[in-house]
């Protein structure tokens, strides 16, 4: 799935590399890593890996408890994101993102199962970060590493923000729809 790195740990790598150019500018935009500039962003796109996946690939799996130690950053195509914790059955489709967006963070930050499932509906051009990557970058340029990381938290919490106004907005429905059905049982 992997192709050869941008660059050897952050060394040597060239900026003009398309691929490299387009994961410095991704990581910058304000769907992704804006708390970096662009000369920081093509510091860490050194780090990463470029990733062709093929259309129908499940690039993350829900569950996986030993490939969790990586990070995608879409740069062409498009991810569809299920989950089949409520239904435990069938997959629900939690959302469909495309360019900029990163999938596999929480699991490259804390090591735990993934908490969904990534399956590419497009082929895909993507830069993977690995967790070992980020410890070189911790040892080669520490400031910029705590930006990274900064930013990756912000964007993990920004998702749990948004899951839990749309947890408050299912109660609301919940609450009314059980209203609704004792309206309509006799007493």
């Amino acid at each position: 799935m992997a192709n050869a790195p941008f660059g050897a740990a952050g060394q040597g790598s060239d900026p003009g590399f398309p691929t490299q150019a387009l994961a410095a500018e991704m990581l910058t935009a304000p769907s992704a890593l804006m708390q970096l500039s662009l000369e920081e962003a093509y510091v860490v796109a050194r780090y990463m890996q470029p990733m062709q996946v093929a259309q129908g690939t499940v690039f993350i799996r829900e569950g996986e408890r030993h490939n969790t130690g990586f990070m995608v950053l879409v740069l062409e195509g498009e991810v569809t994101v299920e989950s089949i914790v409520v239904s435990r059955v069938l997959p629900i489709t939690m959302t469909v993102l495309g360019p900029g967006s990163m999938h596999g963070d929480l699991g490259l930050i804390d090591g735990l199962p993934r908490s969904a499932s990534c399956t590419a509906s497009t082929d895909l051009n993507c830069a993977v970060l690995t967790r070992e990557a980020i410890a070189q970058l911790l040892q080669a340029d520490p400031a910029i590493c705590a930006k990274l990381m900064m930013a990756i938290a912000m964007r993990i919490g920004e998702r749990l923000r948004d899951n839990t106004d749309k947890l408050n907005k299912y109660v609301q429905l919940t609450k009314a729809m059980q209203q609704e059905i004792d309206h309509l049982l006799p007493s």
